[in-house]
């Protein structure tokens, strides 16, 4: 439903939520300032708000999305360490979702700041494909980057079958860390 009035703010920030509730895929900050008559800065702004006031809202890459924490399945997740060049990325993630597996985060340890962690929640080639277009377009290098390609993700599978199968995925392409 587009709005032929800009809204402003709570009932713009109740507004959010309910596209967030009604949507089965992530938001953009672009899609939702349109929806709204605002700048994306001013959605990014009202996310900040939302998640101080504990909404569950997470930023993935391709959007934002509102967490149902009543209905959380029991997803399998396993921590893996990983190395490779930015060039390896897609192939990367690739071997993963390849096993029926998502990618929910990489995780670098930066020596200032400390554990820095993005939410990337890529599922399928898909995923990856926008994923890696998102960051050649915004020219944003890669977490990695930061730490000469030493990196965490955590995985998460309907059962252990498709983390092994994944993580072995990553162990014959040469991209764990044993």
């Amino acid at each position: 439903m587009e709005h032929t009035h800009k809204l402003v703010g709570d009932e713009r920030r109740a507004a959010l939520l309910t596209w967030l509730r009604e949507s089965n895929q992530p938001l953009t900050g672009g899609d939702l300032a349109e929806k709204a008559g605002v700048s994306r800065q001013v959605i990014v702004q009202d996310m900040s708000l939302l998640k101080a006031k504990k909404e569950p809202i997470i930023a993935t890459s391709q959007g934002y999305l509102l967490i149902d924490q009543h209905d959380q399945t029991h997803k399998c997740q396993r921590i893996v360490a990983c190395k490779h060049t930015p060039e390896q990325t897609q192939q990367e993630l690739e071997c993963i979702v390849d096993q029926g597996v998502t990618v929910g985060n990489v995780i670098v340890e930066h020596p200032v700041y400390g554990e820095l962690k993005a939410l990337i929640m890529v599922s399928d080639r898909h995923d990856v494909k926008q994923f890696i277009n998102k960051i050649n377009s915004t020219n944003a290098p890669y977490l990695s980057e930061l730490t000469d390609g030493v990196h965490l993700h955590t995985l998460e599978a309907e059962n252990e079958e498709k983390l092994e199968a994944a993580y072995l995925a990553l162990k014959n392409n040469g991209f764990t860390i044993e």
